[in-house]
């Protein structure tokens, strides 16, 4: 059941009814993977603005073949196919994301107007926004925009599976999945790679 809710907020009393358990028990069983290093629970970041934001967290499993494997899907071929590939890009990019960024905290944020920013990382007293996206040609989007106003980042940076890193605004840049082991703190950059 975990495995369909990757990336995603996660609510107890879904897989507590389908299971017949109660939600604390649900909550338990999710901290229990969570200890173990199996399940990540991402934290919602809360801003002091008018907007409602989401409260529970979203989560990730964080070995990626194990949710290949829970999702029945057994090679390459079929992922590519698979409705749940951007989620199952989202998770490895963020995983790589935060072992290879120095961070003292990472959250997501989202509000229930849409809003959302896949990761906000705090270094002390900066914030990075992050988006991971799929996609040949990401664009700035309305997320972004309030995201950057809302928030106060120092910068946002969108991750993709292309190959150009290039600047989509003054404080947003599109960098190539395969730069983020090697450009040096995310934080510290003042140009696009």
């Amino acid at each position: 059941m975990l495995a369909h809710y990757h990336a995603q907020t996660w609510n107890a009393a879904e897989p507590a009814r389908a299971m017949n358990q109660r939600e604390p028990s649900m909550r338990r069983y999710l901290d229990l993977l969570t200890d173990a290093m199996m399940v990540r629970q991402l934290q919602p970041f809360h801003a002091n603005i008018a907007k409602r934001q989401v409260k529970a967290p979203k989560i990730y499993l964080r070995d990626s073949g194990l949710y290949h494997h829970f999702l029945g899907i057994p090679d390459e071929q079929t992922l590519m196919r698979h409705p749940k590939i951007g989620a199952s890009w989202e998770g490895h990019i963020l995983e790589e994301l935060l072992a290879h960024e120095p961070h003292d905290e990472c959250f997501f944020w989202a509000t229930h107007q849409g809003a959302e920013m896949d990761l906000v990382l705090r270094r002390g007293g900066d914030l990075l926004g992050i988006e991971i996206k799929r996609t040949d040609a990401p664009g700035m989007t309305a997320s972004i925009r309030n995201a950057l106003q809302d928030l106060g980042l120092r910068k946002v940076i969108i991750v993709y599976p292309g190959e150009k890193a290039y600047p989509l605004h003054e404080n947003v840049w599109v960098i190539p999945s395969h730069h983020l082991t090697r450009t040096g703190s995310l934080f510290e950059q003042t140009e696009t790679p």
